[in-house]
């Protein structure tokens, strides 16, 4: 009965509030403010369903001074109880109201202008004139920091203060109580689950402190930082080193399986996961930084990216990837009963981490690459590329995936990595094939590009650039990648799709570059690809004889009409072997899905620098080739060659223009640039030799003429090897602000209960219903 009388007075007490009346409530009346941290007001749930948004609006707009009245004592009580040391179940549920009441309130702050800078204007008042005005804002996260490192509420006591004695919050060393052993910290603290829920709604309330940002359009340039994370992450914080460690050693500490008990996760109730997750979340959001900023110090004032940039022992690399693998093959693992283990759902933060994590630290990035330990990362991404691809509720997902690969394809030992056998681990609806990572990386970017969903087209030259990238170390690519690779080239060299963009002749040379590093880098042991060349080799001749005239070019735009029919085109043009025993076709987003709007995405010339892998040596020069279309070429048995070549009409590229007309001169252009020359010298050696072995053996087998090709040489036959370009991925102000989007609109979406954000009027994204 007592719960329900202090609900209603709770109710009564913000009806009061929101009144019109002519007088505001005095602020020195503590009855009537201490009801909205009310002993028996238990749960966040409790205070989002009391407090109603449309409330909250009219007491900003209409009772501006109770509004600030009611955020100054909600401070004020945080901070008497670090003053107190916060050791009573009284005052420890006071705070966790206070905390769920300002993470209610703030949101609505932030959606008005003239509310954005109250907390940092606010100030205590002071005790004498010599005294330093202390911002609000200032007061709140010296308090919440404290009491993340609160004995016997946030952290467990520690011994020596003996039973008795209370530890001063503010002068406690919190090194000593970070939460979970790891990097830094080689103590293992007991764990609570009444400490992991008071942790998780303190850092609930940073995290919307934090949230300033999402109320501003994405088109304001962010000139001045956002003074929460700023103080948070300065010298200032003299917790910024124990809960940076903190909140890092929790994340890769967790084990959503631990015992392995089936269903336990069914049965006890889980109070590590919700910490993990908002741990992970502020980490994310407290490392936001423009690295392409003219401020240099900027890294180095923000101790939360000078901390991470620093890490640099290899015992600590190997536990932060240990815990990135761990869980982000959690959601991929096959049991036997269906459901019997826990699933994480914070896949999406964990990638935007480990891409801040290889970012800032280069040391890092070279550990994870340095063993194949990197494909433990690579095969969950590819899942989630697969999964996610017809889905389009999960675009941003499938660019996070696509941009950590090609930040990792810059790197030599990425591509090396590639050539590990693949063993068939986990579900995925893509053929069964037997061969390497590299062919298992073809055949999914292959199925994004062909059955992916239309708003993934700005991501083609991306994915294209990762292969490049990695090309000149595939030593044997296998047969079903070797003709998805073909398969491409094919659909992409068409000439209607050629002249229907200004850019779309960008992915030709794209895959002509792929092919030219595995013939002059890698020819032996890939005659899969040779082969397959060979038996396509139309397709090359047909790009070396690209129409230029201008009718030809209008014949071929006038076809494309034709074929842009409103019937769905074939998804597939290959005969497709079975797929992997289990998987499931990526299923569309459910009806109703909630999606967070992104920025375009940048150009792949933005966010790469072209390097060479053989450092002193040039640019490659772009080379004037004419292929010779031999007719007695076509007398090879082409076996089990697909007839049908486009890839549906999905490719009429987002970013055509649609006034584009193209001309003459244009194709002339970037035909005679077309690197041919090497493949074309390829086919001219090798299509006599390989027809005069079918015609004195009578083959019909490519088998025999797989074995013939391993054996062959084109040695001192092709033109001199080009040097090794690769496209490293650089840091700019369009990427960052992309990040920036995505990260938000993941967190929105993902802080459901209580939903913090929900109906709020956001601005640096919408959100719409799929």
């Amino acid at each position: 009965m007592g719960n329900s009388d202090t609900k209603l007075n709770f109710r009564k007490a913000v009806i009061q509030l929101t009144t019109k009346s002519q007088q505001p409530i005095d602020a020195g009346d503590e009855n009537f403010w201490d009801q909205f941290w009310a002993e028996n007001i238990l749960n966040i749930q409790d205070v989002f369903t009391l407090i109603p948004a449309s409330e909250i609006r009219s007491l900003r707009d209409e009772a501006p001074a109770n509004l600030a009245t009611l955020c100054n004592k909600a401070v004020e009580k945080l901070v008497k109880a670090v003053d107190s040391s916060c050791r009573t179940q009284h005052e420890q549920q006071t705070v966790l109201n206070c905390c769920r009441l300002l993470t209610r309130l703030l949101p609505y702050l932030y959606e008005d202008s003239d509310w954005y800078g109250f907390f940092w204007s606010q100030t205590k008042p002071r005790a004498s004139e010599d005294e330093t005005p202390i911002p609000l804002a200032q007061l709140l996260l010296c308090a919440v920091c404290d009491l993340l490192f609160c004995p016997d509420f946030t952290v467990a006591a520690n011994k020596k203060s003996g039973p008795d004695k209370a530890e001063d919050l503010q002068a406690i060393d919190s090194c000593e109580y970070i939460w979970e052993r790891g990097v830094g910290f080689a103590n293992s603290p007991p764990h609570y689950p009444n400490y992991n829920t008071a942790r998780s709604e303190l850092l609930k309330l940073l995290l919307t402190c934090f949230s300033e940002i999402i109320y501003k359009p994405p088109s304001d340039p962010c000139e001045s930082p956002n003074k929460w994370i700023q103080y948070l992450t300065s010298v200032e914080n003299r917790h910024a080193l124990p809960m940076f460690t903190s909140l890092l050693n929790t994340v890769c500490a967790y084990d959503p399986v631990g015992m392995g008990v089936p269903y336990n996760h069914l049965i006890f109730s889980d109070t590590a996961e919700p910490l993990v997750e908002v741990c992970l979340q502020i980490l994310i959001v407290t490392l936001d930084h423009d690295t392409t900023a003219s401020d240099d110090n900027a890294n180095q004032d923000n101790l939360f990216i000078n901390y991470l940039s620093r890490i640099h022992r290899d015992d600590d690399f190997n536990f932060i990837m240990q815990g990135f693998t761990r869980l982000l093959n959690n959601p991929l693992v096959q049991t036997y009963l269906p459901n019997s283990t826990k699933k994480i759902q914070f896949h999406q933060e964990l990638l935007v981490f480990f891409w801040k994590m290889c970012d800032y630290n280069k040391k890092f990035l070279y550990f994870v690459l340095k063993s194949s330990d990197v494909l433990d990362i690579l095969v969950p991404i590819l899942f989630h590329l697969n999964d996610s691809r017809a889905d389009q509720s999960r675009v941003g997902l499938v660019h996070m995936g696509v941009f950590i690969l090609l930040l990792l394809s810059g790197e030599r030992n990425f591509g090396v990595r590639l050539n590990k056998p693949y063993t068939a681990t986990i579900p995925m609806d893509i053929p069964v094939f037997t061969g390497t990572h590299a062919d298992l990386l073809i055949t999914v970017f292959h199925k994004i590009i062909t059955t992916g969903h239309q708003r993934l087209q700005p991501l083609f030259d991306c994915l294209l650039t990762i292969l490049v990238n990695v090309s000149p170390y595939l030593k044997m690519l296998s047969m079903v990648a070797s003709t998805k690779l073909l398969h491409l080239l094919e659909a992409f060299s068409t000439p209607w799709f050629l002249f229907s963009s200004p850019t779309n002749h960008h992915l030709v040379f794209f895959l002509l570059e792929i092919f030219n590093n595995i013939i002059q880098y890698q020819f032996d042991g890939n005659s899969n690809l040779v082969y397959t060349i060979i038996r396509k080799r139309q397709v090359f001749h047909s790009l070396a004889n690209l129409p230029v005239d201008g009718g030809s070019i209008g014949r071929c735009l006038n076809r494309k009409v034709k074929i842009d029919s409103p019937e769905p085109m074939p998804e597939e043009n290959l005969p497709e072997t079975p797929s992997m025993e289990g998987s499931k076709p990526a299923q569309p987003a459910e009806p109703g899905t909630l999606k967070a709007t992104l920025l375009e995405t940048p150009g792949v010339m933005k966010m790469t620098e072209r390097e060479s892998a053989h450092p002193g040596s040039c640019d490659i020069p772009a080379e004037l080739v004419t292929g010779n279309n031999d007719e007695k070429s076509k007398s090879i048995n082409e076996i089990s060659v697909p007839k049908k070549i486009p890839i549906s009409n999905r490719l009429s590229r987002q970013n055509s223009v649609k006034t584009w007309v193209p001309t003459t001169e244009w194709v002339k252009s970037w035909k005679e640039k077309l690197p041919l020359q090497t493949i074309m010298r390829l086919l001219q050696v090798l299509v006599p030799q390989v027809e005069k072995i079918c015609i004195d053996k009578g083959l019909t087998d490519e088998s025999e003429i797989l074995k013939f090709l391993q054996h062959g040489t084109l040695v001192g036959l092709l033109p001199v090897p080009h040097p090794i370009l690769i496209r490293k991925y650089q840091a700019n102000s369009g990427t960052t602000a992309w990040f920036r989007t995505y990260m938000w609109g993941v967190i929105y979406l993902r802080n459901v209960e209580p939903p913090i954000w929900y109906d709020t009027e956001v601005k640096l994204f919408e959100i719409q219903r799929v």
